[in-house]
């Protein structure tokens, strides 16, 4: 009998995270397109009612909360399958801007939502955002990387590069290799030791 009720609770569970994972992806997507969307919108593009997603979220302001986390942690998944402590700085960086650069529609969303703007976790300092700028501070003191530039206007350089290779291939219709390539180009140009 208690295995039996182990074996529905884990079920409960798995469903449980599903659904609230179809209702993250959904509110990706939506968010995306129309940045006022509502709750309902979100709902009907997870195929889930609309009590379901408030179950999950009672307000906008949590699922806005619960976006920002999931795009941390799939940060910190992206900068962990970068290798970042493998070979040299810059190819490291590259790696690092090829598993961000797929983490773009979330990513967008941060600096694309106005209510990101709002949200406790948007200005706070990450993980990966540490292990970013040591990576260019070690690209620095290897003679890899520009030492005359500041490692934090460095790292916002890479980001606004990602932020003009993901609209390269979202608003004006780019293939994403050739947006992530002339990412790589500028970032090796950016970067590069004089």
């Amino acid at each position: 009998m208690e295995q039996d009720h182990i074996a529905t609770a884990a079920t409960e569970t798995a469903t449980r995270a599903r659904t609230r994972r179809a209702i993250l992806d959904a509110a990706v997507t939506v968010l995306s397109a129309n940045h006022a969307a509502s709750l309902a919108d979100v709902a009907e593009a997870a195929g889930v009612g609309r009590t379901t997603v408030h179950r999950y979220f009672a307000e906008r302001s949590d699922l806005v909360a619960a976006l920002g986390a999931d795009v941390r942690e799939r940060l910190q998944e992206a900068t962990v399958r970068a290798r970042v402590d493998d070979g040299p700085a810059p190819k490291a960086l590259e790696r690092l801007c090829l598993e961000y650069f797929e983490l773009g529609d979330r990513l967008m969303l941060l600096f694309d939502v106005p209510q990101f703007l709002s949200w406790a976790g948007f200005e706070e300092e990450t993980d990966s955002d540490r292990v970013l700028v040591r990576l260019i501070e070690r690209g620095q003191a290897e003679g890899t990387v520009d030492a005359e530039a500041d490692a934090e206007w460095l790292q916002n350089v890479l980001w606004s590069l990602l932020y003009a290779a993901w609209m390269q291939a979202r608003d004006y219709g780019a293939p994403r290799h050739t947006a992530i390539s002339s990412c790589l180009h500028t970032l090796r140009k950016a970067m590069a030791a004089p």
